[in-house]
């Protein structure tokens, strides 16, 4: 780990000063596989991994980069609106790197690791990093930043960037697959003791402006679909969701009250996929209940079945979104109104008048 952070250090006192025209100095992504852009590529032991098609096939040149969707995922559209080309390079990446890629410019890292948690617990089998891990990593940027930038800079430049977090789905479907006993409100609060614990970490760290995603409507995604004998959303989960958005904002405007350098807009993706499923042709989707890749009942890869309208599909596959699906609605926390995003959108939260 020493030999990587030096590396890094290397690699961003070339970078750092060279700032993107985009909105914001830089984005930083935690989070899970919503997320991903290719971390646990980099993990040569990891059982969450989507470098393989038919994961890519419409991202540039088809190639499978770790994406777990057909594209862009939800960190490449939240970075396309601020102004960036696409989310930032994986950390996991960054420090394995030559000096070859110098030029490039620093416009953040992506932290992001499919089939993590908030709990350290989550996705333990399949080796992945936990958000704990994640905060870790950045902390290793964040001193090198330093070294490049300087004690004084460092501070305003972080102040400035914006922190995008999407994770907690894990840990409710883990809780169902574990068949756990804890009650419903005992178990979201726990999530959220750790969760703001680590907001708080990130905030020491020089975090101010956080873009917060909540968790989707998971009774309804295709793997949880089974669990119901119509087909339809399997509602004892959707109700984990709706807590876990519910105690996530109460926390967050908590910790707001606490440290009035914070910003933060907390994105309702339970409501933003519903409203996808409720109303499916007004956002030109034909099939909001199986997956394109897999159909829903086998794991995408390059023998499943593959639909040919990607488009028109809500589910990629058996968990994530479609790149239609996820631009949709990070347009929606980018620019939505409260139903949406609150208090305020990401745009406002950039600075976008």
């Amino acid at each position: 780990m020493v030999a990587s952070s030096i590396l890094l250090a290397v690699i961003l006192t070339m970078l750092a000063p060279q700032l993107t025209g985009a909105n914001v100095p830089s984005l930083f992504v935690l989070g899970d596989s919503i997320a991903d852009v290719g971390t646990n590529s980099f993990i040569a032991n990891s059982k969450a991994r989507a470098d393989f098609p038919f994961n890519g096939i419409d991202f540039p040149n088809s190639r499978a980069t770790g994406r777990f969707s057909n594209g862009f995922n939800t960190a490449d559209y939240v970075a396309k609106l601020m102004g960036f080309k696409r989310s930032p390079q994986p950390f996991l990446y960054l420090v394995t790197i030559k000096s070859g890629l110098q030029r490039l410019k620093f416009r953040g890292v992506n932290f992001a690791s499919g089939g993590s948690g908030i709990l350290d617990q989550t996705g333990q089998d399949l080796k992945v990093v936990p958000l704990s891990e994640q905060i870790k990593q950045f902390a290793t940027v964040r001193s090198n930043l330093t070294v490049a930038m300087g004690p004084e800079k460092t501070p305003m430049f972080l102040s400035e960037s914006i922190f995008s977090i999407g994770i907690g789905s894990n840990d409710i479907l883990g809780y169902f697959s574990t068949n756990s006993t804890v009650p419903q409100e005992q178990f979201i609060n726990g999530l959220m003791n750790v969760y703001e614990s680590y907001i708080k970490s990130l905030y020491s760290l020089g975090a101010r402006k956080f873009g917060i995603i909540s968790v989707p409507p998971l009774g309804c995604i295709p793997s949880q679909r089974i669990f119901n004998s119509t087909g339809g959303c399997f509602e004892i989960i959707n109700d984990f969701s709706r807590s876990f958005h519910s105690k996530l904002s109460t926390m967050l405007l908590k910790i707001s009250s606490e440290f009035p350098a914070m910003k933060y807009s907390i994105g309702n993706i339970y409501e933003i996929t519903m409203n996808f499923i409720d109303n499916p042709l007004l956002f030109n989707f034909k099939d909001v209940e199986t997956a394109c890749c897999g159909n829903g009942k086998q794991a995408c890869t390059p023998s499943a079945s593959l639909c040919l309208n990607r488009s028109e599909y809500l589910f990629w596959d058996s968990y994530h979104p479609t790149q239609a699906a996820s631009l949709l609605g990070v347009e929606n926390l980018y620019r939505g109104g409260e139903r949406y995003v609150s208090p305020i959108n990401f745009s406002k939260l950039t600075g976008e008048h």
